[in-house]
């Protein structure tokens, strides 16, 4: 096409030179020389022109050929950044992927070194009853005798008045049936005026391989003859006189003591401590919690503050915005006295909860898949969503811990891992910080850790039966 019409332009202007010779010949007289001379002219000068205006256009054209190239190299340089991108977002994610399935694989193989260990110390136990039994000789208490080393001489207690005849002996914790509630209120001020307030120690341990991860204070209260009062018989009569605000302050001064003893060596350990609802709705005496608890705000990721079920279901304005104070300093909670499985997990989680303790029977009751919302084995899962932990307590047989392993429950206590029990004053330099396996070691022996050098004792658990049972599980 660009040929053809460069030939018609060369025609025309020949035509043209030739026209332009021919009527200079006939109209002006010219000679033909002089004609064909003027003619030859006028086409070299045509020829010229028609040259110089292709050039400039064909020069404009390659110069929006070029522009337009130069966009296609921009959005070009643009995808490939787009791809290069693409791909690191990519190669980070499989590179994280890979991190967590290591991660993961290291905690699988150190459960299954574990459960190792646990069935080689089962099957050793279990020969050496084997051994006994056919040989007729008693069997051994290797742990008790561990215990009776890491315990202390009871201390000598005030010889008791010979009893009357005809009343029953007395037993070592008091009856709320052998006090009136003025005697109780009474015994209860002069224990506060005295700091005869105490408390005991209980651990919680991980399910199926119960080592020790928290341990739950419990409040006693001593008389003048040194008998503990339990909590449930002082509790309503301290709040109804408003002594409950100075016992939980007492508390908390020693729990933080406990744990700031447990954490020099161990900082995975944590301390669950008791807090009443009318302490949290008193003004005056949450003040002065709060002033003490800002003062160990550094304690505050191993401090939990464990309420009942019923205060957080009738909170008030003042609880509330005293709740969102601690929460603010970031101390958790745990709720406890669990009645019923009608739990909002997601409203807990906001207000800070991080724990809740339900009963193992609770969980373990058929009724309840009726009458919650839930069915029991999926609430574990559930409570984990919103990060929170669930915790079964008032565990007293084996068969219960193999039942709670298939709710996926990752926590116990319970009178069959360890009772509670009362601190004692000297051996705690061994036991006070001890690390995750001497812990494990301790609640085994009965002993658990507490502040300036105090150590909680308990009787050995029957850790053969426990094995007998994680065996039968795997």
């Amino acid at each position: 096409m660009i040929r053809i019409s460069t030939i018609f332009i060369a025609i025309c202007m020949v035509l043209v030179a030739a026209s332009l010779g021919l009527v200079l010949h006939s109209v002006a007289g010219i000679n033909g020389t002089e004609s064909a001379i003027v003619a030859l002219t006028a086409l070299t000068f045509l020829i010229l022109y028609n040259a110089v205006s292709m050039r400039l256009r064909d020069r404009s054209d390659v110069g929006n050929q070029i522009a337009d190239l130069s966009r296609g190299t921009a959005d070009l340089a643009r995808q490939v950044a787009e791809f290069g991108r693409r791909l690191a977002a990519v190669e980070g994610r499989v590179a994280s992927a890979n991190s967590t399935n290591a991660d993961r694989v290291q905690s699988v193989v150190g459960e299954i070194n574990e459960l190792g260990g646990l069935v080689k110390q089962l099957a050793a136990t279990v020969a050496t009853h084997e051994d006994l039994l056919a040989t007729g000789a008693p069997a051994a208490q290797p742990e008790a005798e561990t215990t009776q080393e890491l315990l202390a001489a009871p201390e000598p207690r005030p010889a008791a008045p010979p009893p009357v005849p005809s009343a029953p002996p007395t037993a070592p914790v008091a009856t709320a049936s052998a006090r009136n509630q003025t005697q109780l209120l009474a015994t209860l001020r002069n224990a506060i005026d005295e700091n005869r307030i105490d408390i005991f120690l209980q651990p919680m341990v991980t399910l199926p391989q119960r080592k020790v991860r928290f341990y739950e204070a419990v409040t006693r209260v001593r008389d003048e003859r040194d008998q503990f009062i339990a909590a449930e018989e002082f509790i309503s009569i301290a709040e109804a006189s408003g002594l409950i605000g100075r016992i939980d302050n007492m508390v908390m001064l020693r729990c933080v003591q406990v744990l700031r003893r447990l954490m020099v060596r161990n900082k995975d350990v944590g301390v669950f401590c008791n807090v009443a609802a009318s302490t949290l709705g008193n003004s005056t005496t949450f003040a002065q919690c709060l002033d003490f608890l800002e003062a160990n705000r550094a304690l505050a990721p191993s401090l939990v503050l464990e309420f009942k079920q019923s205060t957080f279901r009738n909170l008030g304005a003042a609880e509330t915005e005293n709740l969102a104070a601690l929460a603010q300093r970031g101390f958790r909670f745990s709720i406890d006295h669990v009645t019923d499985l009608r739990i909002e997990p997601r409203e807990l989680a906001d207000r800070g909860v991080r724990f809740i303790k339900v009963p193992a029977g609770l969980l373990l009751d058929p009724k309840q898949a009726s009458t919650s919302d839930i069915h029991p084995s999926d609430l574990s899962d559930l409570l984990g969503r919103f990060g929170i932990d669930l915790i079964a307590e008032r565990i007293e047989g084996e068969r219960a811990v193999v039942d709670l392993l298939d709710y996926d429950v990752r926590f116990g206590q319970g009178f069959l891992f360890a009772p509670p029990r009362p601190l004692r004053p000297e051996g705690a330099s061994a036991t006070a910080g001890a690390a995750p396996d001497q812990a494990q070691q301790q609640a085994s022996n009965g002993s658990a850790p507490s502040s300036s050098g105090e150590t909680a004792s308990a009787p050995p658990p029957q850790r053969v039966t426990g094995n007998a049972a994680l065996a039968r599980r795997i």
